[in-house]
């Protein structure tokens, strides 16, 4: 399936925000014009992890939002980011070798926690099937800025659900992730290292590339000022998202409540409350970072009426 990374390579697989209330998730994220996978919970080699779930299933990636449903160490880490900021949470990496990712790791002094071995249930033609993933994580000081792991998805075809595809917003894909500290330079070597990805400067930030998708890294102030406004490092700020009609979704997005503002071919608005943090939209066409978002990450030029 064109989801899974091919050897050797790597793709941003997903994003996930933390949220205090999956079902005013759920709500916001249909009345945006998208169709959310139904709620559920998450378990470990260990037993129940303590979060649930929502997704967001797109053509190229996805969108997860979480939410702590117990008393155990994960939920209690959940909520403790939660209290930081709400908003995005988990840049996933998409492999096709969780173990080979860990051995890599351990290599390049990372330190990495055992591999978790997640699991979900997942309804495919009237039966419960079990969605697996092998998931590699590294102590939180070691990627401040979120859980930022690598994923192996080993049962694609019950995420990939044409049911669940059809959104009617025409968002199509996921095709970068914004993440904030207070010198990108540093913390993008620390990420090359981390995924074995080259760095290039992009005016005010800098780009790490994967074979689909892109991690952004900026100062607060440059993100804030391309997004409308951003966590304090280290954080992850928002993503952005591909298109069918951008004039269209800004329009619907717009009915529905969000301040969009616009520059030219790419638009950004904030996220209410029940989501939290930002999205940058554009045509597919214009989502690769690169000739067309220079003057955006260069000045952030974006005009706030959104016209």
């Amino acid at each position: 399936m064109p989801q899974i990374a091919a050897p050797g390579s790597l793709v941003l697989d997903h994003v996930a925000h933390f949220v205090p209330d999956l079902e005013a998730a759920g709500r916001m994220l249909e009345a945006l014009g998208f169709v959310a996978t139904p709620y559920s919970e998450q378990a470990t080699q260990d037993g129940p992890a303590g979060t649930a779930n929502r997704c967001v299933m797109l053509g190229e990636g996805y969108l997860e939002f979480l939410s702590p449903i117990a008393d155990n160490p994960h939920a209690r880490r959940t909520r403790e980011a939660m209290a930081r900021y709400q908003g995005v949470h988990i840049l996933a990496l998409g492999t096709p070798a969780a173990a080979e990712e860990h051995a890599r790791l351990e290599r390049h002094g990372f330190a990495p926690l055992p591999q978790v071995d997640l699991e979900r249930d997942v309804e495919l033609e009237g039966e419960t099937r079990r969605a697996r993933f092998g998931v590699v994580r590294v102590p939180p000081e070691t990627m401040p800025e979120g859980r930022v792991q690598f994923v192996e998805q080993r049962t694609p075809e019950l995420l990939w659900q044409p049911r669940w595809l059809a959104h009617t917003n025409g968002v199509t894909a996921l095709t970068a992730v914004f993440v904030v500290a207070d010198d990108p330079v540093d913390a993008a070597a620390r990420y090359a290292r981390f995924a074995g990805l080259l760095p290039s400067r992009e005016g005010k930030f800098v780009r790490l590339s994967t074979s689909r998708g892109d991690i952004v890294i900026g100062r607060q102030r440059d993100l804030a000022a391309l997004l409308g406004a951003a966590p304090a490092a280290p954080a992850l700020a928002g993503y952005a998202l591909a298109c069918a009609d951008p004039e269209t979704l800004a329009a619907r997005w717009r009915a529905a409540g969000l301040e969009i503002r616009r520059a030219e071919a790419l638009y950004a608005t904030l996220l209410p409350p029940a989501l939290g943090g930002a999205w940058l939209f554009g045509a597919a066409d214009r989502m690769n970072v690169g000739a067309e978002w220079k003057p955006f990450l260069s000045t952030g030029a974006f005009d706030a009426d959104g016209t």
